[in-house]
């Protein structure tokens, strides 16, 4: 299991034989759309109802529990220093980012549910506002997806604007028709 592929195909198993609703985001999210680059983590969302059994699994696979809110838990395995990020939706949000999900091949697993390129850009987003630091990084990141993918440009605007960063939205798409 330890590795980044390892642990990758025990999550998405852990997820398909419990039922749950998943989609992967995050650095392997930017990779389904063609943009790669080094991470050491793995980044999933999911409804907030599977919160406490994914925990209990990842704790039973000797994975520490780093932090817990209702909207995040992250953990980290001591052998290899693997990371796996979870975000938890509920609610209209959950609804709107499962219907909306696109499945891929990643690591020879196919139909691996990953958030639009919409929703990853909101993501990208919403964790630039959460924390200026990461705000850089995380325009890099729309950019890339901005170059690699043909979004909905309107739907990308509302983003931008819900999380009071549209001044940056020309920068990256152009005016606004």
């Amino acid at each position: 299991m330890i590795g980044i592929k390892g642990i990758f195909t025990t999550m998405t198993g852990f997820f398909d034989r419990e039922r749950m609703e998943f989609a992967v985001i995050g650095a392997f999210g930017l990779h389904a759309y063609g943009y790669t680059r080094a991470t050491r983590d793995i980044d999933f969302i999911t409804r907030l109802e599977n919160q406490g059994r994914i925990i209990r699994f990842l704790d039973s696979l000797g994975f520490e529990l780093l932090q817990k809110t209702s909207a995040f838990s992250n953990h980290l395995h001591p052998l290899g220093s693997i990371r796996i990020d979870m975000m938890y939706v509920d609610g209209k949000t959950a609804d709107a980012i499962f219907a909306d999900i696109r499945k891929v091949t990643l690591f020879e697993k196919n139909e691996t549910p990953v958030v639009s390129p919409e929703h990853l850009i909101a993501l990208k987003l919403f964790a630039a506002m959460n924390d200026p630091q990461r705000k850089y990084r995380e325009f890099a990141d729309v950019q890339e997806i901005a170059r690699k993918v043909d979004v909905d440009k309107e739907k990308v605007h509302q983003y931008f604007v819900k999380y009071g960063f549209e001044g940056l939205y020309e920068e990256i798409f152009g005016k606004k028709k």
